[in-house]
């Protein structure tokens, strides 16, 4: 595991996934969607940089910062936790240097 980020009560991990250097940043469509409680986000990071994940609201309001951290190049994997979340759609976006991107997710309760 390479940091936790603590909001609320919510404790989040990001995993590296694969040895492998990918050869250009990727953000993946979470895994289950739709989810309840909890789904994984994956994205490839092809260099060292400062990547900042964070999840929004359909109204584009912050609601959680998931990764906000220098990350060596590599496959990750964030399981994100929406326990305390209501139901609706939501978007991740993965933010770095020189990369953004952002997909949608579905939390069903």
């Amino acid at each position: 595991t390479v940091s936790i980020f603590k909001n609320s009560t919510i404790v989040s991990s990001i995993t590296p996934i694969s040895s492998e250097i990918p050869s250009k940043y990727n953000l993946y469509q979470n895994f289950p969607n739709p989810f309840n409680p909890s789904t994984n986000i994956k994205f490839d990071v092809p260099k060292s940089d400062f990547v900042t994940l964070e999840v929004y609201n359909s109204q584009g309001a912050l609601i959680k910062t998931l990764v906000k951290d220098n990350l060596a190049q590599g496959t990750y994997q964030m399981s994100f936790n929406g326990s305390d979340l209501s139901s609706g759609i939501y978007f991740y976006k993965l933010m770095t240097s020189n990369f953004t991107e952002t997909a949608k997710m579905m939390l069903i309760k």
